[in-house]
């Protein structure tokens, strides 16, 4: 009778072992698609960036199972770094995290959040080719400022001066806006406080960042520290299409 049992429980066993077995196959199948995933998704968004950006893009995807997920038409979680990338010759780390993003590349892709760091060299390049700094300004980062110098023309004198500003950011504009001001230079014994008034009412200088961006992807934050520039971004209509990548905003009017 006991035999009899231990032989009734032998296919159970064998059944539980292969199903083991196939549960086991299932990762190991999901992880090699998974690696595969993300080394076809790095080589795609690489050749359906613009032109004029540089760099390698590594791409992660999160959850459980690559292989139900794409069953299921859409991925929970796409990470991408780049920590050496250039647009334009300006360098930046950038980090992007979207979330449901469809395997259909012609759908929108859910949210997408990102983040670039610039250097403080990556910082007066941008400020240099907005043309809306004075031009000998160079900026300097500091603890949630930026500091600042230049020059205006007083009568005949050419005035130097330092100013500290804070960083914000509206939709596809870094704005630079003077809080504190010095002269420096030019003035001898003139009274320089209606000059530092001017310096200060002076529009922020607006740094547009629209053409070096995908369409519909807009600024949401900006972080400064001595090291570099913290620049957020956000959209929630961009789509992993040639078009979609390689179609910049504009900064017109």
């Amino acid at each position: 009778m006991a035999k009899t049992k231990r032989r009734g429980l032998v296919p159970l066993i064998i059944v539980g072992v292969l199903a083991i077995l196939l549960v086991v196959a299932y990762f190991l199948i999901d992880s090699g698609v998974r690696a595969f995933a993300q080394d076809r998704a790095e080589v795609e968004i690489s050749n359906r960036m613009p032109a004029s950006v540089t760099g390698d893009i590594t791409v992660t995807i999160g959850g459980t199972s690559v292989i139900a997920q794409f069953i299921a038409g859409s991925f929970d979680e796409i990470e991408l770094t780049a920590p050496n990338l250039a647009v334009d010759g300006v360098p930046a780390s950038v980090h992007v995290i979207a979330h449901d993003v469809s395997t259909n590349t012609a759908k929108a892709i859910g949210s997408l959040t990102a983040t670039l760091d610039l250097d403080q060299d990556a910082v007066n390049q941008l400020v240099r080719a907005s043309g809306t700094a004075p031009a000998d300004a160079v900026m300097t980062l500091g603890d949630g400022t930026v500091a600042y110098t230049g020059t205006v023309k007083l009568f005949e004198f050419n005035v130097g001066y330092s100013a500290t500003a804070t960083a914000s950011a509206v939709g596809d504009t870094l704005n630079f806006t003077p809080t504190e001001a010095t002269v420096t230079s030019g003035v001898g014994d003139i009274d320089a406080t209606p000059l530092v008034n001017l310096i200060l009412q002076q529009a922020p200088i607006a740094v547009c960042v629209a053409s070096y961006l995908p369409e519909g992807v807009e600024l949401s934050g900006v972080d400064i520290s001595p090291e570099r520039a913290r620049v957020t971004l956000e959209s929630s209509t961009l789509m992993l299409t040639a078009q979609s990548l390689t179609t910049l905003g504009n900064c017109a009017g």
